[in-house]
């Protein structure tokens, strides 16, 4: 038997055998000391019959919250390592996670790779071949273009030029914009400034008539496109000044009547013993004066006032259309009008038809009173 240290057992003893027992210590004065045997000492477990076993109360869960606070996106719970290989979409940054306990509140989760993403890539990169690089997205405004060859360059250059139609399209629509713009603008000054502008040069015209009378002016040659006279159409409203000749932008242009009274187309004037007083006007633009004279009726009166008398002449006929070669109408007897022997008669001629110069209409009429401006105005004025 080979005796060892007290807290070993000796290893080469038979297990049949009865163990020694260790030595006690001296009892130390004041204590009592108890010997317990070696077996008692190292037995396991031990069991206490006084001690009761602890009860473990449950712990009460706490009372929700009135009012929960959505936890902080940094706060989020991570989605499980499988869910990195699910297939994920634009959309999956928008959506909202709701914690459990908290239907009512929702959390957003960081835009961006998760961790399960980060963790597959790094673990890729070490793979042969790694994971296969996501297909470039065309959406994504900061992907740079891939360069083009110079051969593309030209290309694209050609393509973005335009054909030759294109620009032979677009000079022909410029150029038809252009000119309905000018035809717009041309009519705009033919129906309307010109009337405004004869208006004004007519108006004038007449003072400066009226200014002379009132001087006492020595009768005479009047110059072409000088005023002498002012006709008055009392049914047509018409009150304008006579100028000498039929010069379009001396007289007529200016919104005045003029007076045939050169070379071949003399005609007589209103003060004349006996002759045709003839007279031409525009019908349309310039002031128009004789626009309406179609309207005008046997009987009506026409007026005409010079420095001495005022002459009035009753309409007689109408010839709506002749050419404009037939000078006939002007005679000191115009026998189209129905006169037959010589006395003093007044003709009207304008165009026709209105906008046109192609024909010409001429009214007639002949003379029933001359009245010195000393007695006033005649009744067809008073009227």
């Amino acid at each position: 038997m080979t005796t060892g240290s007290p807290w070993f057992r000796a290893t080469n003893v038979p297990e049949d055998e009865p163990q020694a027992v260790p030595a006690q210590p001296e009892a130390i004065p004041g204590y009592e000391q108890t010997a317990y045997p070696y077996e008692q000492e190292y037995a396991y477990p031990q069991e206490y019959p006084d001690q009761q076993p602890y009860a473990y109360e449950p712990i009460p869960e706490p009372a929700p919250s009135p009012d929960p606070v959505a936890e902080s996106p940094y706060e989020a719970p991570q989605e499980p390592y499988e869910a990195a290989y699910e297939p994920r979409d634009e959309t999956m940054g928008l959506r909202t996670v709701e914690p459990a306990g908290t239907p009512e509140t929702a959390v957003t989760p960081l835009a961006g790779p998760g961790r399960a993403e980060r963790r597959r890539a790094a673990k890729g990169k070490g793979r042969k071949g790694g994971l296969p690089a996501p297909a470039p997205d065309s959406e994504t405004p900061d992907a740079p273009a891939a360069p083009m060859s110079r051969v593309e360059a030209r290309r694209a250059a050609r393509a973005a030029k335009d054909s030759v139609g294109v620009v032979a399209s677009r000079v022909v629509g410029e150029v038809f914009i252009t000119f309905g713009v000018v035809m717009l603008l041309f009519v705009t000054y033919q129906l309307w400034w010109t009337n405004v502008r004869a208006d004004q040069q007519a108006n004038q015209a007449k003072g400066q008539i009226e200014d002379a009378w009132s001087k006492g002016r020595a009768p005479g040659a009047f110059e072409p496109g000088q005023g002498f006279a002012i006709m008055y159409i009392p049914k047509l409203d018409v009150v304008v000044p006579v100028a000498e000749g039929i010069s379009k932008p001396k007289v007529l242009d200016r919104g005045m009547v003029g007076h045939y009274s050169e070379g071949t187309l003399k005609t007589a004037m209103p003060g004349d013993k006996q002759g045709n007083f003839a007279v031409a006007g525009h019908r349309n633009t310039h002031g128009e004066p004789f626009r309406y004279i179609n309207q005008l009726e046997p009987g009506d009166p026409i007026v005409v006032e010079t420095q001495d008398a005022y002459y009035t002449y009753e309409m007689a006929s109408i010839l709506p259309q002749t050419a404009p070669s037939n000078v006939s109408v002007i005679d000191p007897v115009p026998k189209q009008a129905g006169f037959k022997q010589p006395g003093r008669y007044i003709t009207l001629t304008t165009c026709t038809p209105e906008f046109t110069s192609t024909y010409r209409m001429i009214v007639w009429g002949k003379m029933v009173e001359e009245r010195p401006r000393s007695k006033g105005k005649p009744d067809a004025l008073l009227g």
